[in-house]
């Protein structure tokens, strides 16, 4: 038996049925009490269903604010978060296990905090030199003040909620009027809301693995912008793998990516959201830690484009479940089952040919 790390990590992998190696059960998180509930049910359905189909024991377990008693009712050795936003993907569920010595998939306690936190992740993007659009914050009791706090900041702007995740409550305002307006509806999910210069480009996203990118993937919506409806309904919008854009610029996108990722201390996989525009400036938006993985989901596509299908990718996210206070009595390895993908994998993206 090998001695107890500081940090215990689930690697390798779990052996099927009937093997030599202990099965471990592998708890998939799913739901939540936050607006993200129903994308989070699918996600954690899809993930679950790829785990069990590779010989996995998944234990399906919908979050509510009585997690800690059901996960002492029903232990699970390794927790796979499929959860978003509020109460899932901002820390506070990550503080429990590891409060609980239970390893998870994804960024620990701080860096999931700092993600969802709008306004510290722009801190820390220009304290690291990361580009991301100026902005401003506003309070929820400080909304009367608005035109005043606003000044001479310009239009067009785009209003979001300070710590939500799939564009709730976010849009889009051309003027004092409709700033007001998406201000109130912002202010229904947060007490604090973000105001951000609004960046004509082209919506990029980059999948990074261990703090690497896997490639970007461009978006086109076909509506205003990637609000909640175009991210979760079929044929809303139309993807570009990889992005069109030239080989050196494409790099320098990837590499922001990086930056962005190592700025807010993440770990395992992330997500991170760019505008690229024609006058050769790249913004980053923002870093998400637990990214969708449904069926229409961004990092699944980038993924299988660096050679890695559903079941791998969810294979390589277990792989890496992290607990930086593991439980006292020593535990066996958890073990992945992960098969070679039908193309190299690489740890970095190359660069596409010149965009035409």
């Amino acid at each position: 038996m090998k001695k107890q790390t500081q940090q215990s990590n689930v690697s390798g992998s779990i052996s099927g049925g009937g093997g030599a190696t202990a099965q471990k059960k592998v708890g998939v998180l799913m739901g939540g009490i936050g607006p993200e509930r129903e994308i989070s049910l699918k996600t954690g359905d899809a993930i679950a269903t790829a785990l069990e189909g590779r010989g996995h024991h998944v234990v399906r377990i919908d979050v509510d604010r009585s997690l800690d008693e059901t996960l002492r009712k029903t232990p699970i050795d390794v927790a796979f978060l499929a959860l978003h936003g509020t109460y899932g993907e901002d820390g506070c569920v990550q503080g429990m296990l590891e409060m609980m010595g239970i390893p998870y998939t994804g960024s620990g306690v701080l860096a999931s905090a700092l993600a969802m936190d709008k306004l510290k992740a722009k801190e820390l993007f220009r304290l690291y030199n990361v580009p991301t659009p100026p902005y401003y914050v506003v309070e929820k009791e400080d909304l009367g003040k608005l035109e005043e706090m606003h000044g001479s900041f310009g239009f067009p702007v785009f209003v979001k909620p300070r710590r939500s995740g799939s564009s709730v409550g976010a849009g889009r305002a051309t003027n004092m009027v409709e700033l007001a307006q998406r201000c109130e509806e912002a202010a229904k999910f947060d007490t604090s809301v973000l105001v951000e210069r609004f960046v004509i480009g082209r919506e990029v996203t980059v999948g990074v693995l261990d703090g690497r990118a896997l490639g970007a993937l461009e978006i086109v919506p076909r509506g205003e912008f990637y609000d909640y409806k175009s991210k979760y309904s079929k044929g809303q919008s139309d993807y570009h793998l990889p992005a069109r854009l030239p080989p050196t610029r494409y790099k320098g996108v990837l590499n922001l990516a990086e930056r962005a990722h190592k700025s807010l201390g993440c770990r395992g996989f992330t997500r991170v959201d760019l505008l690229v525009t024609e006058g050769e400036n790249e913004y980053v938006l923002e870093v998400n830690t637990l990214p969708g993985m449904t069926p229409l989901s961004l990092l699944p596509k980038i993924a299988q484009g660096a050679g890695y299908d559903f079941g791998d990718l969810c294979e390589q996210i277990l792989s890496r479940a992290t607990c930086a206070t593991p439980r006292q009595q020593p535990t066996s390895t958890v073990e992945t089952r992960a098969s070679e993908p039908s193309k190299k994998k690489t740890a970095r993206a190359e660069a596409p040919p010149p965009a035409e």
